[in-house]
């Protein structure tokens, strides 16, 4: 267990974060899943409002590093190209 007072707050911290980004991360998966389905029933509008309600959580969550930037960048991509073949 840590002694020093920086240490004990080093830990507090990390707790924090840690909660914080896990939120995120559920907050994430939460709308993929969300997106995909709305894909899985077909509907081509739902599927794309889903998109674009999900798109900006994945994107946030690359701007506070919860997901790396090319991470959330192809997460979108493969969302976004699976939502545009629902109409062919």
């Amino acid at each position: 267990m840590a002694q020093h007072k920086s240490a004990k707050k080093r830990i507090r911290q990390t707790a924090r974060r840690t909660e914080v980004n896990r939120a995120r991360l559920s907050k994430v998966r939460t709308s993929i899943k969300k997106v995909e389905t709305a894909i899985a029933s077909g509907d081509k509008k739902a599927a794309e409002a889903a998109l674009r309600a999900a798109q900006p959580v994945i994107q946030g969550s690359a701007r506070k590093s919860v997901l790396h930037r090319n991470t959330a960048a192809r997460k979108v991509s493969r969302l976004a190209a699976r939502v545009k073949a629902l109409s062919k």
